[in-house]
């Protein structure tokens, strides 16, 4: 376990970083042209990440970001 201690600024920061990379893997993830295990190595990216932004995302904020069946 790693704990660190980021300022209110460095808070938005990670937010902002996190959720961009969420909606990039997530277009990714549509794409028709990426084959299955292109996909399934973004799934598992994707799954880390979204972990963390769980830590710093309003329960609202998240459930934009929850993982549909449907992406795939």
């Amino acid at each position: 376990m790693l704990g660190i201690l980021f300022n209110d600024r460095e808070c938005r920061e990670l937010d902002y970083v996190l959720r961009k990379e969420l909606d990039e893997m997530l277009l990714d993830l549509r794409d028709t042209r990426i084959d299955g295990d292109m996909k399934t190595a973004i799934e598992n990216r994707y799954k880390v990440i979204f972990r963390m932004y769980a830590r710093l995302a309003s329960p609202k904020d998240l459930s934009r970001y929850a993982l549909n069946r449907k992406t795939k």
